[in-house]
């Protein structure tokens, strides 16, 4: 499990000379606010903890535990809550990992597996059902894919012009203009339309370009100079858009189940972070960029609160990890997202199983 490197090595070594008693209360009631995100006061502690201690006692503790920055007091109640160096300290050094529930592992590996053999297929089911299991937000950061090519077609626009349409089997429609020699007759259109066709048909265009380009440079394809002329421009021409606007970006974001995201809300102070969290998620951008660094470490990265500048405001957390093609190559990142007060023991498990179940299948 790999941390956020942001005050990590500190942090760990706050949690390594913390003595044994302020270390169990840090510990337990860390595990109360997590259960219920509420300030925890030191009458709970005093139920909570194994070995007996006084309520005084207790509060002494947390008093010092409040000095180092680990615990904050929300307002004029007894209660506190960790801050997030003390979450960070909490993951870092005391939290206890299991391992994932095997209903879970069976429920994920069901779905997942029986969601299609496409890319986005796998993807899409695994974030709604990391979703649905975490009752948070659910993302994936997934490589774009070249839409399957159905057909493509030369049509005349006018003089000197060609439009180049390209139809992928999932529907979607491109158009692009091209200039066209002068005096190219109508057959060289429908040579140029058949040429394709007969390569790219249920082919992506990254797949299949290269060969067609190979053919056209070794004179091995049978087409007049005008014809080849037309199939080179239009090649180029999608080479440059990437196969059409779609192409533009070269990573997708999927997000799924942001609305379990309003389900903790009691307060007008929580309705306005989560608001703040939607805004997070619309700069679409930032938050592929935030993902692409769990792509850095080997297993699972941890995002808490301010470490990033993303959720400076919204107080959210993101649990990560990468997954990687059939060559063994990082290709994407699957994560939760939620309030800080995530259950990391449960969660953390649930990402890496799935980020690697999704590897499995993908390969």
């Amino acid at each position: 499990m790999n941390a956020a490197p942001r005050h990590t090595d500190d942090v760990r070594r706050l949690a390594s000379e913390l003595g044994e008693r302020p270390r169990e209360v840090f510990r337990h009631l860390v595990d109360a606010f997590l259960a219920s995100g509420e300030p925890v006061g030191s009458r709970t502690l005093s139920q909570r903890l194994p070995v007996s201690l006084s309520p005084a006692s207790i509060r002494n503790v947390m008093a010092d535990l409040e000095a180092l920055g680990l615990l904050a007091s929300p307002h004029t109640s007894a209660g506190r809550i960790p801050t997030e160096k003390g979450l960070r300290l909490f993951v870092d050094g005391l939290l206890e990992v299991g391992d994932l529930d095997p209903s879970e592992r069976a429920a994920l590996e069901s779905r997942i597996s029986g969601s299609g053999h496409g890319l986005e297929d796998v993807l899409t089911q695994a974030t709604t059902m990391l979703s649905g299991l975490s009752r948070c937000a659910g993302l994936v950061v997934a490589p774009r894919q070249d839409g399957v090519l159905k057909h493509i077609e030369f049509v005349p626009a006018g003089t000197g012009k060609v439009l180049v349409v390209l139809v992928s089997e999932d529907g979607q429609v491109e158009n692009r203009l091209i200039a066209t020699p002068s005096g190219l007759p109508p057959s060289a259109l429908a040579e140029a339309t058949n040429y394709l066709n007969a390569r790219l048909r249920g082919r992506t265009l990254e797949s299949a370009r290269g060969e067609v380009a190979r053919e056209l440079e070794t004179h091995r394809a049978e087409l007049d100079a005008l014809t080849a002329k037309i199939v080179a421009e239009g090649l180029a021409m999608l080479a440059e858009t990437g196969g059409g606007a779609r192409q533009a970006e070269e990573k997708v974001l999927i997000v799924r189940g942001a609305s379990h995201l309003l389900d903790s809300v009691e307060a007008q102070t929580d309705l306005e972070r989560i608001r703040t969290l939607f805004d997070d998620i619309e700069r679409k951008n930032d938050l592929v960029g935030l993902l692409e660094l769990a792509r850095d470490g080997d297993g699972v990265r941890i995002f808490i609160g301010s470490e990033n500048r993303l959720f400076s405001l919204s107080g959210s957390s993101i649990v990560a990890a990468p997954y990687a093609d059939a060559k063994g190559k990082i290709i994407g990142v699957i994560a939760v997202l939620g309030p800080t007060r995530l259950n990391y023991a449960r969660i953390i498990p649930m990402v890496d199983y799935t980020a690697k179940l999704v590897t499995r299948l993908i390969a």
